[in-house]
């Protein structure tokens, strides 16, 4: 209890030992089975590794002028793509990316950045989401596909 009669959050977890040996088990081996392999098999879309030009612009028309980046696609699904950037992407902002239709015969596509990794002083991997499924064009490169 809190000075103000409010009581803890955690007191509702069952008491002074809300975990028992069984579930903690549980809980240790769920959690050893998430390495990034397993996370990639999980994927629930089929991902192709293509490298292509990329132009991210911000998703609000009012931003137009305040960033333009260009970039690399590292891989991409009918879900999302991963993409490389000299400079950081802010996560949970909604982007535009512009695909060079000489490289990916892709139409402009918004985005939402869902996360952002530090590679090295000039090199950033940012991960999207698409709004909405999105359909890989025909002209992709069979032996570029992997899961």
């Amino acid at each position: 209890m809190f000075a103000d009669g409010q009581s803890d959050l955690f007191d509702d977890l069952g008491g002074s030992n809300p975990l028992n040996n069984e579930m903690a088990f549980e809980m240790l081996q769920e959690l050893e089975r998430n390495t990034p392999e397993e996370i990639r098999r999980q994927r629930t879309h089929f991902r192709l590794t293509i490298k292509a030009k990329v132009t991210l612009l911000p998703g609000s028309a009012s931003d137009m002028l305040k960033l333009r980046v260009q970039g690399v696609t590292g891989d991409i699904s009918e879900g999302g793509l991963k993409c490389l950037f000299p400079v950081p992407v802010r996560v949970g902002d909604v982007y535009r990316l512009e695909f060079d239709r000489n490289d990916f015969d892709l139409p402009t596509t918004f985005v939402l950045c869902r996360r952002c990794l530090l590679l090295r002083d000039d090199a950033y991997e940012a991960g999207f989401s698409f709004f909405a499924p999105i359909s890989l064009p025909a002209n992709v490169s069979a032996t570029t596909a992997r899961t």
